[in-house]
């Protein structure tokens, strides 16, 4: 049986940190490689206002990759996620590590990823995300589905789900429109 809107909006309230996969989810799954190794990936800047957004209502990010990157550890220290597992071939076992050092349990963690290597965690977790391009057997596997592909805003649909999940979009939005926000000439 299918979980309800309302089991899914529940499941998102409910967690406290938020794990992410970086390859497909975080950005477009390309890696362009150079003479001396790994040169670029590219980030969305709405993924990572998204992030911005759920750290400030007090959710804990991390990163759980396979790969090992100095890129990565960059992106992240620019979103303020102190987390970052890379090199986690086995991503159950890295969500538990996160899950111990954070003090909290699976249900309390949520995963968004793209590829088979994420199911272990995903299924584990208690709020699983997948990106619009993730492969057949993970969308079918997630509690919440992107409209938008990895690396083009499809975290930032995702945190936006889950404050809106938490009661907390508003807020959150009202914090950069109301008196005393910027506006623009």
């Amino acid at each position: 049986m299918a979980a309800t809107l309302s089991d899914i909006r529940a499941r998102a309230a409910a967690i406290q940190a938020l794990a992410l996969d970086v390859d497909g989810t975080l950005t477009d799954g390309r890696i362009y490689i150079g003479p001396q190794g790994e040169a670029m990936k590219a980030f969305s800047v709405r993924d990572g206002f998204g992030l911005t957004l759920l750290r400030e209502a007090g959710l804990r990010l991390a990163i759980i990759t396979a790969r090992r990157s100095a890129i990565v550890e960059q992106r992240a220290a620019e979103l303020g996620i102190t987390t970052v597992i890379q090199g986690a071939r086995d991503k159950l076992a890295a969500l538990d590590s996160l899950c111990a050092e954070l003090d909290l349990a699976r249900d309390q963690v949520g995963f968004a990823g793209d590829d088979w290597t994420d199911l272990p965690a995903m299924m584990a977790a208690g709020f699983a995300a997948a990106v619009a391009d993730a492969e057949p057997a993970v969308r079918a596997r997630a509690h919440w589905v992107s409209t938008r592909p990895g690396g083009a805003g499809a975290i930032r649909d995702l945190a936006e789900f889950i404050l809106d999940s938490r009661g907390a979009l508003e807020a959150a939005l009202a914090r950069r429109t109301g008196p005393g926000a910027p506006h623009p000439a």
